[in-house]
């Protein structure tokens, strides 16, 4: 994937090959820079139209050789229309209480991190983060960031996305749920309402970091219609997916 730079104001380096944790037998290589001083927003939301992401004080993107899969997308709040399972799902977790809170990791967080990441990547290196990691992860971020958790009525924490405030929209940097509670497809829910979030506050997109082409784990992103992906050419809609059920992400 070709990124479009232009700013000659600041550094970016390769990463060294590593095993892809998404595509068996492949090797990633990341372009990354790091976010920091007083222009670190501006400089997010510029690499955020460019494909890249956030993960702590370093935007990134794939560079891989010989393979493009990684695909950053986004949804365009105005368009998007729900499916009717996304509909019931919506319903379905209507009484969920949401609550936007400062980017500041607790540990009941954690624990429900902590089992999601076991259930859902237990083969990845996240599977080795402790509480101090995943601090780290949440509260290391030169932007305006926050914490969203979703409840149930009892008050047991389901749900969590640190999510970053960019320009022209809302940035999914990473969700966990409880998977044992697959009635309520707590992943494709948080997603939903991040998109009437967005269309609250006014905001163009939310973007969700990489679709990966033949990852089941990234699939459920293709549920989001319309969805654009970045190309060599700019932002580009997707074409719905063919013949496929959705995810129970």
């Amino acid at each position: 994937m070709r990124h479009n730079l232009t700013s000659n104001a600041h550094f970016f380096f390769t990463t060294t090959p590593l095993p892809c944790p998404y595509l068996a037998d492949r090797v990633e290589r990341r372009m990354v820079t790091e976010l920091m001083g007083p222009d670190a927003t501006a400089l997010n939301d510029k690499l955020s139209l460019a494909g890249f992401r956030r993960s702590h004080t370093i935007a990134y993107a794939p560079v891989c050789d010989g393979c493009s899969a990684c695909v950053s997308v986004r949804v365009p709040v105005k368009d998007f229309a729900a499916s009717r399972t996304q509909k019931r799902i919506r319903t379905r977790n209507d009484d969920l209480v949401v609550d936007e809170r400062a980017a500041i990791a607790t540990r009941e967080q954690y624990d429900l991190f902590k089992r999601y990441i076991d259930t859902r990547h237990g083969d990845g290196d996240m599977a080795l983060m402790g509480h101090s990691d995943y601090r780290a992860l949440v509260e290391e971020t030169p932007v305006r960031s926050n914490l969203i958790e979703f409840r149930d009525p009892d008050g047991q924490l389901l749900a969590g996305c640190l999510t970053d405030r960019l320009g022209d929209g809302l940035s999914a940097v990473y969700s966990f749920f409880d998977s044992q509670d697959a009635k309520r497809s707590l992943g494709t829910f948080v997603v939903l309402w991040l998109i009437e979030r967005a269309r609250d506050l006014g905001l163009e997109y939310v973007y969700l970091g990489y679709w990966v082409q033949g990852s089941p784990k990234m699939d459920y992103k293709r549920n989001f219609r319309p969805l654009e992906a970045y190309t060599p050419n700019g932002w580009k809609r997707l074409p719905p997916p063919q013949n496929r059920k959705p995810s129970n992400a």
